[in-house]
């Protein structure tokens, strides 16, 4: 260690560290703009010039070593005029206005020009003449902006080891950018963003930042778009080392049903993916399968929090993954926890609503379990139509019903013997019982529940199935993968049209449709349906199968305020969970309408959080089970990464996979697994980034 004396202050540092960084670090500002903390010093840009007693002249402190008994002076005529001439040299070839750019107020270099307060127009402008670059994915650049203080190419190189970003002498200028002006796609670019991080001007910046949301957020935006809001850079990062146990650890802090999850998440982490951009967003969801489907417990089996035994009782009123989900971190937080379900298992929709096709029963079975070995007691066949009478046994009730009673159109024909409901046929054809299916089908609805209606009619060996849906097929609601796989089973869909009436006098004979020309909605998301004059037309079937929605099997007799499409009314849907009764809480569908199990995975989070509040507990229900991971930055460089395809799945051919429930879809290979996840731009590496100090900052500490 060594002690140093600036402007007056005597400071202990470590010997041999930049002046500049020892000053910074201990609240005394000096001027910078080409130094970063995390880069090596360059002092180009000589805005943090010092005078060193004993020394003649100035130095730069990014460069000056300290050594014990040092005296140095950060402020003096000399040191105020050199400065100024060195920032009136670099905006020489700066744009003049700053309002115009997209970094303004957040500019480095807008606070270094307050700081020092150059005379602007006492040296000749010039016009460099760049065009801005937007053809880059993720990523701007604009050498008009550019002061080459160097941040961006040492970033690239001494960071990220990827060397992309270089010097380049144009006609008249120096500008940075990739070798022989290059796309970055073509020239290995990994898009990792620490150019556009370490950039003070706004000469390389983001295209899909400034949404408003938290810098991290803002970052990491597959982590924001993920209901329960996993980790997912991380466990990405797990699988490509191979170590499954560790992701799976990740996902299990969040969320109880990793596996389910993997099978069926309906991905909204994807459509945020980065990756995207590039070319084909990551497959998040079978990175999350293949690392369930190899998970031996390692982390989390048995362990985790388990908080003593609190005295309190909590009855959750279904199992579905809302339920469940709550019931576990209830658990965990030493309640004493009882689920009543109705149905004969437990899962709820990942039980009855989700073919075994595509999920797998077991799998449900065994993350249940999971959540059962933790205390929590199940009683199914257990139907509960007076939640407030469970108050005379329970401190705390929570609903969580599900939405399992499909929705009947008011069209006419729509009582005749032939239609069916899509909840109630998909739970028959799980049991196992008549679901009183005919030869001919027609489906009314596109999404994935539709889809799941359609192809599980083709399994139990209907002969003909169409699909029709008022939407247009550019924007159906079902995953595309769904609609591909179903036609190539040989069912018909029918994008844009609408359902005039079923036909029939005793016994369904089939829709008539009319083709839709235009389908909107107005300002109160009423549906505004315009259809093509002369186009009606009419498809024999001999069932009908209604998949236009769900609602929640509760009546007003439950003592419950219902809401809009009998839900169950809660003070606030995200963060007030309680009904209108005094101890009773809902989550899950059954609030919000028919979603996503990862929402209602994270519904039953908030829930559990706010029934351990009212029981008189803290509501904290983290969970730390994953071990530690300290990523390398040095990502180094990959040919054609840019140009990596996203690995496809193994898929059983349609003929062998249509007539039975058995799971086609086998998800990753073994030899492609770890390349998938090698396709990950690591976003959450550039939150590593130390942030600037600015002279804004520092004023900010000395008012505090």
């Amino acid at each position: 260690m060594a002690f140093i004396t600036i402007d007056g202050t005597r400071i202990e540092v470590p010997e041999g560290k930049n002046v500049l960084d020892c000053a910074l670090e201990n609240g005394i500002y000096i001027p910078h703009l080409c130094h970063h903390k995390d880069l090596s010093p360059l002092g180009s840009c000589r805005m943090c010039i010092v005078e060193v007693e004993g020394q003649e002249g100035v130095t730069t402190s990014c460069t000056l070593k300290a050594k014990d008994g040092m005296v140095i002076t950060t402020k003096s005529e000399e040191i105020d005029r050199l400065r100024m001439l060195a920032l009136e040299l670099l905006l020489c070839g700066h744009p003049a206005e700053c309002s115009s750019c997209p970094k303004y107020g957040k500019c480095e270099l807008q606070m270094l020009i307050q700081y020092v307060g150059p005379k602007t127009g006492r040296l000749k402008m010039r016009t460099k003449g760049f065009e801005p670059n937007e053809k880059n994915p993720l990523l701007i650049h604009d050498m008009n902006r550019c002061v080459l203080c160097g941040r961006c190419v040492r970033a690239c190189n001494e960071l990220r080891g990827v060397g992309v970003l270089q010097y380049n002498q144009g006609k008249t200028e120096t500008y940075v950018g990739a070798l022989h002006e290059k796309l970055l796609k073509d020239s290995d670019c990994r898009f990792c963003g620490a150019c556009a991080e370490v950039c003070p001007t706004g000469t390389i910046r983001d295209k899909l930042m400034n949404t408003g949301l938290k810098r991290e957020d803002e970052i990491v935006p597959c982590r924001y778009a993920c209901p329960a809001h996993t980790n997912i850079p991380k466990y990405v990062r797990f699988v490509k080392e191979g170590n499954y146990d560790a992701a799976i650890a990740v996902i299990r802090e969040k969320a109880p049903f990793p596996r389910v999850l993997g099978y069926i998440c309906t991905r909204a982490c994807e459509g945020s993916c980065k990756r995207g951009e590039v070319n084909e967003p990551m497959s998040i969801r079978s990175i999350k399968r293949y690392a369930a489907d190899h998970d031996t417990g390692k982390y989390w089996r048995g362990k985790g929090k388990q908080l003593p035994d609190t005295g309190k009782k909590v009855c959750v009123v279904g199992a579905g993954p809302a339920g469940m989900t709550a019931a576990f971190y209830l658990r965990k937080q030493g309640h004493d926890v009882t689920i009543k379900e109705a149905l004969p298992t437990v899962g709820g929709m990942m039980s009855y609503g989700i073919p075994s096709y595509r999920l797998p029963r077991d799998i449900v079975a065994e993350e249940a379990k999971v959540i059962e070995d933790q205390g929590v007691k199940i009683e199914v066949n257990t139907r509960v139509d007076k939640p407030v009478e469970l108050l005379k046994e329970y401190d705390a009730v929570l609903l969580a019903l599900g939405n399992h009673n499909g929705v009947r159109l008011p069209m006419e024909g729509s009582q005749l013997d032939g239609v069916l409901l899509n909840i109630q046929f998909l739970r028959e054809a799980s049991l196992g019982v008549e679901t009183g299916l005919g030869k001919k089908v027609i489906v009314l609805g596109g999404g994935n529940v539709a889809f799941d209606c359609a192809r599980t009619a083709k399994r139990l060996g209907a002969e003909e199935i169409h699909l029709a849906c008022l939407e247009a097929r550019n924007v159906m609601t079902a995953d595309e993968e769904e609609i591909e796989q179903a036609q190539e089973e040989g069912i018909f869909v029918h994008p844009a049209q609408t359902f005039e009436r079923i036909t029939g006098t005793d016994h369904v004979t089939g829709v008539d449709f009319m083709n839709v020309e235009s389908f909107t909605f107005d300002e109160n998301r009423r549906a505004i349906i315009k259809k093509e004059e002369g186009s009606e037309h009419h498809i024999d079937a001999d069932t009908v199968i209604f998949a236009t929605g769900q609602r929640c099997d509760i009546t007003e007799d439950a003592g419950i305020t219902l809401g809009r499409a009998n839900s169950i009314a809660v003070k606030d849907m995200d963060n007030d969970k309680a009904t209108n009764v005094e101890g009773i809480f809902a989550c899950g569908d059954c609030i919000y309408g028919t979603k996503a199990v990862v929402i209602a995975i994270e519904s039953g989070r908030q829930a559990a959080s706010q029934i351990d509040k009212f029981l008189g507990g803290d509501g904290d229900i983290t969970d730390v089970l994953a071990p530690e991971q300290n990523p390398n930055p040095f990502i180094g460089r990959v040919e054609g990464f840019g140009y990596q395809a996203r690995k496809t799945h193994v898929v059983d051919d349609a003929a062998s996979r249509q007539d039975n429930f058995n799971l086609f879809d086998h998800g990753i290979s073994d030899s492609e697994i770890c390349a998938e996840a090698s396709r990950c731009l690591q976003c959450d590496l550039r939150l590593q980034i130390s942030r600037p100090c600015t002279w804004a900052d520092y004023e900010k500490k000395e008012a505090e």
